[in-house]
């Protein structure tokens, strides 16, 4: 093989190699981002205000205590009413924006006592655990 040939062979496999590298980078087109505030699909949401409104806090998976205070603990991130505040006890509505999760909000943490049931795509109010919520569940749909 010439010169010309080497240099070629170079030149592809370089170019092939930053392909594959920025293929492996990059988040799948539509991928949710957790914790970034904003309720994508394939989350589950909870929001400060009642009807969805206030900030949201969004979740890609389940969460077995909310934690009591900052630093530790989950945080309301979008904009709006309750940015910043920590999520337990102070979500009064929630969105399930998964396609493949029902998700159960406890009354308490460790996925204890009464909860309450979204179904894929299923959205409303906290019903009696509006301000008395301290974890969240994903179970599979059957």
């Amino acid at each position: 093989m010439g010169t010309a040939g080497k240099r070629l062979v170079r030149v592809l496999l370089a170019t092939g190699g930053a392909v594959a590298l920025l293929a492996t980078a990059a988040p799948a087109a539509g991928a949710a981002v957790a914790r970034n505030g904003i309720c994508e699909t394939d989350e589950f949401c909870l929001y400060y205000g009642p009807g969805l409104t206030g900030s949201v806090s969004d979740f890609s998976g389940s969460i077995p205590n909310y934690g009591d205070t900052q630093p530790d603990c989950y945080e309301f991130k979008g904009p709006g009413a309750g940015q910043g505040l920590c999520v337990k006890n102070n979500a009064r509505s929630a969105k399930n924006n998964t396609r493949r999760y029902v998700v159960k909000v406890y009354y308490n943490s460790r996925y204890g006592g009464a909860n309450f049931t979204y179904n894929p795509g299923g959205a409303g109010d906290l019903g009696a655990l509006s301000r008395q919520n301290a974890s969240h569940l994903f179970e599979p749909v059957s």
